[in-house]
């Protein structure tokens, strides 16, 4: 599918955000990604709200290969076959799968830097102990071979 093609399909969802990406493109509303158009097919975001409305038209997940094993990625799933005639319904799937992608972004916690393991004050007196005993013995090694 070439660009001005899902400029013209996603027509009446409004206006949208084509980049390239991968071996196709990713389509995004308002900075939010929602779509990815590639070589296998449409595919539009999807989680539990609305992956039964997928399953129900016999849909399948988005899938590649590597060379070890197929990998399935369940938040993409391939757009009905059936919708690319009909742009009405074509927009409001494309609604939901751009309310599934928000929701993916409200629940995805930001990164949490971990914070360093509590240690007894006991544990770190003798470890500070060690190294002052540790430095004190490589000067004197030191002093003893000039």
């Amino acid at each position: 599918m070439d660009r001005e093609f899902l400029i013209d399909l996603f027509a009446d969802f409004g206006p949208v955000t084509i980049r390239k990406m991968f071996s196709g493109y990713g389509i995004s509303a308002d900075g939010t990604n929602f779509a990815l158009s590639l070589r296998a097919g449409l595919y539009f975001r999807a989680d539990g709200v609305t992956i039964p409305d997928y399953e129900a038209e016999g849909s399948k997940p988005f899938q590649y290969s590597t060379r070890a094993k197929t990998v399935t990625v369940n938040s993409y799933w391939q757009l009905p076959a059936r919708l690319f005639d009909d742009s009405g319904e074509l927009a409001q799937w494309a609604r939901a799968a751009l309310a599934a992608a928000v929701r993916a972004k409200v629940k995805r916690p930001k990164a949490v830097k971990k914070a360093a393991p509590k240690t007894s004050v006991a544990k770190t007196r003798a470890t500070k102990k060690a190294i002052k005993k540790t430095v004190r013995r490589v000067g004197k090694a030191k002093r003893a071979h000039r």
